[in-house]
């Protein structure tokens, strides 16, 4: 019952892990200038491009981010760092599994380093969203569940026996 739990915990944290990394990915190539925080009214289409985006990133980040989860799960792992490490490696992934490799010359064509950039910066956000809602449990579930029965009685408070 625990197992089921946790997978709909995991299935929740990678879901908004998504949000988060399309949102990331939307605003920074619908604004590249994002320096003036003065934006104004935004277009209510944004709605549906980031929309577009979570479908794209969730599409794509299935595998690589399931194969992190369950890494981080069977060998109990918690640390902040390694989820934001996992988070840069999907994102980087995911970018360069849409770039032709060259098995010839063993490099990809027409990488663009910024869209690299943006890619990783999102996975990296990914794995702290990941991270505050499922990871910091990793591996929990398995624990066994603590005992019920009360603790012995020092023999200092026992009372003296005739």
């Amino acid at each position: 019952m625990a197992l089921i739990g946790r997978l709909l915990v995991i299935l929740f944290a990678f879901l908004a892990a998504c949000l988060a990394a399309g949102v990331i990915v939307v605003g920074a190539v619908l604004f590249p200038e994002f320096t003036d925080l003065g934006i104004g009214n935004i277009d209510p289409a944004l709605d549906v491009v980031i929309g577009l985006g979570f479908f794209f990133i969730s599409g794509f980040a299935l595998v690589p981010a399931l194969i992190v989860a369950v890494i981080t799960e069977a060998f109990y792992i918690r640390s902040l760092l390694a989820y934001a490490v996992g988070g840069a490696l999907v994102g980087a992934v995911c970018y360069l599994g849409l770039i032709p490799f060259d098995p010839a010359t063993m490099h990809f064509d027409g990488v663009i380093r910024r869209h690299l950039e943006i890619m990783t910066g999102a996975g990296i956000v990914a794995g702290l969203v990941y991270w505050m809602i499922a990871g910091r449990n990793a591996g929990g579930w398995r624990l066994p569940p603590p005992s019920r029965r009360p603790p012995p009685v020092p023999s200092n408070l026992r009372p003296p026996s005739s």
